[in-house]
């Protein structure tokens, strides 16, 4: 890297992941949107296609209408190609097929359970997690060889047990999970102030938030803008929402049947326990037991969020790679569309270029005291030049520590069965969460067939 006039050249980025259909473009607006920085992407994908495809629309950003630098962008082979003398490394990958997918969130159907998602949490998250690991694992041992002293942005779901197998692996590991469930909720508040208080201009950023808990089960315990005390504005939004949930006019193009919410569960969530959900609903609900919000469809639609069709994601994949062939050949514009992620803000403070407060997943090492040491949790964390801090969230509130601790815990059981290949470890974590509401030779039954469902991706686990 070279330091010229407030400015960083010569970046290299390694994108494992690559071939990236919705994450790479994202991180291409951002990148080329950031005038004080400029460098290489390194692709490395299984998908080599993917991969070249990206390369081919990356450079094609860089004439976009509003960019204000350059990057060049290289597909490779191998990840050590990729990783090798790497400045910060990118993880953004899908473990698996649509079709294993397919089997986490819909066999458990078949036993009356049913998942919004099926990524972080539930059976479908933990099967996710055990085809994860490993290859989480071998991404560690390859950064460890490769670029030790890089920093590590990790996307990918199950965030929590993706970012623990890192440090599991690699303790020095600079590395740390980043998920914009928190961001959302900002909005929300910001939301809540406009109708409450007919007070409008407020920016996400101008939300002040101080958030604890577990990726995508993670809660607020204060929020102000300037010196406005935001909890009785939100408890007034939520109680004047709570039946009908939030109908917005204007919702977001991505709030479809199957991604949308009215936030009625996050409303729920705060008027039981007076504490900020800062998730969104489809993940709150797959945490908490299984009969508050995911007992059947019909309670579901009660609720107003969406079960997301895995057949959905497939045909939305077709869409995607159409897409991406229209703009790796030009036929179709690259335009830059910026992602409202953190991802380049921090890659730009651990540069030096300016100071940021926001919230990440890192080990816990007294951020939130009464959670396990080196657990993964999510808190705010300061980052400054080549400096990532956690920050001091607090203990989790009384009432609310039997739901995020058996979350951490049940966490910690599956990361210790990935990394010791152990699937009868496995089941035990299985049987213990909360949306797994069965006689055990039933979990038993409903396990084996989820297993034996992504076996390809297992064959280094004890059987």
């Amino acid at each position: 890297m070279n330091y010229v006039d407030n400015k960083v050249k010569d970046i290299k980025i390694a994108y494992i992941g690559g071939g990236s259909r919705q994450w790479a473009w994202g991180l291409m607006s951002d990148l080329i949107v950031a005038e004080d920085i400029s460098g290489s992407v390194y692709l490395y994908d299984i998908d080599y296609e993917a991969a070249c495809c990206n390369e081919k629309i990356g450079n094609n950003s860089n004439y976009a209408e509003g960019a204000k630098t350059s990057w060049k962008y290289f597909a490779v082979k191998t990840i050590e190609e990729a990783l090798n003398g790497a400045d910060f490394v990118v993880i953004s990958i899908q473990p698996g097929t649509f079709d294993e997918m397919y089997s986490d969130v819909h066999t458990p159907e078949k036993y009356g359970i049913y998942q919004s998602v099926g990524d972080t949490s539930g059976p479908g998250g933990i099967v996710r997690a055990m085809r994860t690991i490993p290859m989480y694992e071998h991404i560690a041992l390859k950064i460890k060889e490769c670029c030790p002293k890089a920093w590590v942005i990790s996307y990918t779901n199950p965030m929590t047990v993706c970012t623990r197998t890192l440090y599991k692996v690699f303790p020095e590991i600079k590395a740390f999970g980043c998920c914009h469930e928190v961001f959302s909720t900002q909005k929300i508040l910001i939301e809540a102030m406009e109708d409450i208080l007919g007070l409008y201009g407020a920016k996400r950023e101008d939300i002040k938030v101080n958030p604890i808990g577990v990726n995508h089960f993670t809660w607020i315990t204060e929020a102000y803008y300037n010196d406005i005390d935001l909890f009785p504005i939100y408890r007034e939004f939520a109680l004047k929402n709570k039946e009908t949930g939030l109908i917005r006019t204007n919702p977001e193009p991505w709030m479809n049947e199957y991604m949308g919410s009215r936030e009625k569960v996050k409303f729920d969530l705060f008027l039981r326990y007076n504490v900020i959900a800062a998730a969104g609903d489809r993940h709150l609900a797959e945490f908490c037991p299984g009969d508050w919000y995911l007992k059947d469809k019909e309670q579901v639609k009660n609720w107003y969020f969406g079960l997301t069709p895995v057949n959905w994601r497939k045909e939305r994949l077709v869409e995607r790679k159409n897409e991406a062939n229209l703009l790796a050949s030009g036929e179709k514009k690259f335009e830059i569309v910026e992602t409202g992620e953190d991802g380049v803000k921090q890659i730009r403070a651990i540069l030096g270029l300016h100071d940021l407060v926001t919230n990440v997943n890192l080990p816990n090492r007294g951020q939130i005291p009464n959670l396990p040491w080196d657990a993964v949790v999510e808190t705010n964390a300061i980052f400054r030049s080549n400096s990532v801090v956690p920050v001091q969230g607090g203990e989790i509130p009384e009432e609310l520590y039997p739901l995020i601790s058996r979350i951490c815990g049940e966490q910690e059981m599956i990361v210790e069965a990935g990394v010791t290949k152990d699937l009868s470890l496995a089941f035990k974590a299985f049987v213990n969460d909360p949306l797994v509401r069965l006689p055990l030779d039933d979990a038993k039954k409903l396990f084996d067939e989820m297993i034996e469902n992504t076996k390809d991706y297992l064959t280094m686990y004890k059987i």
